[in-house]
């Protein structure tokens, strides 16, 4: 018997994208995919300046797509090693879970090992871990409770 699927996963919440500099990223999504800035944050904790963007259709009712643009705030943090190993581009898949430690808890029962024991404040300060990109295809998996 296969140990049981992460469950309470509600959506996908957004695609992130390591860039190394956020103000001409926000200017380039702008222009070119008429993207609308939804939020703006640092993130000392995690070392990150970053901005949630929507594109698409329904932009203007704030239910595009969106995408969260990262820029490094030091050297040594994780988007800028990110940067240095990687170069700028897709940096993780966030999915809306319902409950952040009862998933992470459920991956680990799956083998599939998570950044941190405990969940972090992320962007609004909800609570957020992420799956090690190894167990997972390659992908950084994040995790994200709304609070």
């Amino acid at each position: 018997m296969s140990p049981i699927a992460i469950t309470g996963i509600l959506a996908i919440d957004h695609v992130g994208i390591a860039v190394p500099d956020l103000a001409a990223a926000v200017t380039f999504y702008q222009d070119a995919f008429n993207a609308q800035v939804l939020h703006q944050e640092e993130n000392q904790e995690q070392g990150v300046v970053e901005a949630m963007l929507a594109i698409g259709s329904e932009v203007g009712a704030k239910t595009g797509t969106p995408i969260q643009l990262l820029a490094p705030l030091t050297p040594d943090s994780a988007i800028a090693r990110f940067l240095d190993k990687s170069g700028p581009g897709m940096q993780q898949l966030a999915f809306r879970v319902e409950d952040v430690r009862q998933a992470a808890a459920q991956a680990r029962n799956l083998r599939i090992r998570t950044l941190y024991e405990e969940p972090k404040r992320g962007t609004h300060g909800w609570l957020i871990n992420f799956l090690h990109p190894k167990d997972c295809g390659g992908v950084l998996i994040e995790l994200i409770e709304e609070q």
